[in-house]
């Protein structure tokens, strides 16, 4: 077992989102993730576009439940509904206690298999690159057929590069980026040992393929910082 930065403990290839390291869940990630209140904020200014009075609006893998209560707060003067599902109940439960309001909810389930009501906002923030690969096609081709004609799905990956001498350098710039954030060269090399075959990334023209084999024609990167990066496609 080793421990993969602020407190987390985590073993070789197993990696998970429940447990001990609920507790420190956003504290981690903000250091884990380039820009990642700033993603936050382009998700929730980008909601503004299509959510109506009478929508529903999806997050998938909502964690402990950060933006989604940003987007119902940001929403509150509408009767739009905000419904972050979760996988991991440790989270779910953590989110409940974060985060209440009349147009929030949080509900423990599967997204590969939950039963999704018509939507006019679908939003990932890192949560796809963490469903096996043979899942993934069949996920964005249900949340493609979800949406409302004119809704928007907003996805955030960390992505691979194109070719292996930009990976290499991505890599480096990454580690040094965590380096920097005060992570030990020991924690950074549990948390990647812990990844294996758990965080499975696509490159940015995988990603773009999938959300075209889905049926999106519109599709726009919004934000990128060396290997994450944010779409908007629109149905």
């Amino acid at each position: 077992m080793g421990q993969s930065g602020d407190k987390i403990d985590a073993k070789n290839a197993n990696w998970k989102f429940s447990g001990s390291m609920v507790e420190h869940f956003e504290e981690h990630v903000r250091k884990s993730v380039p820009l990642y209140k700033e993603g936050h904020k382009l998700v929730v200014n980008l909601s503004d576009y299509f959510v109506k009075d009478d929508s529903i609006c999806y997050e998938l893998g909502s964690s402990t439940g950060t933006l989604s209560y940003k987007l119902a707060k940001r929403h509150d003067f509408r009767g739009a509904k905000f419904i972050g599902i979760e996988l991991e109940e440790d989270m779910v439960n953590k989110a409940n206690e974060l985060y209440q309001a009349p147009n929030l909810s949080f509900v423990c389930d599967d997204i590969t298999t939950a039963t999704l009501e018509k939507a006019d906002l679908i939003v990932s923030y890192y949560t796809i690159q963490f469903i096996h690969p043979k899942l993934r096609q069949q996920l964005i081709d249900k949340i493609y057929e979800t949406l409302n004609w004119g809704g928007a799905f907003i996805l955030y990956e960390k992505v691979r590069a194109n070719d292996a001498r930009f990976q290499d350098i991505i890599t480096n710039l990454y580690m040094e980026y965590k380096l920097e954030q005060g992570y030990s060269a020991d924690e950074i090399i549990a948390k990647a040992k812990s990844l294996k075959g758990v965080l499975e990334p696509f490159s940015t023209e995988g990603n773009v393929d999938m959300l075209k084999r889905a049926g999106f024609v519109d599709i726009l990167s919004i934000q990128k910082y060396m290997n994450f990066e944010g779409f908007l496609a629109i149905k």
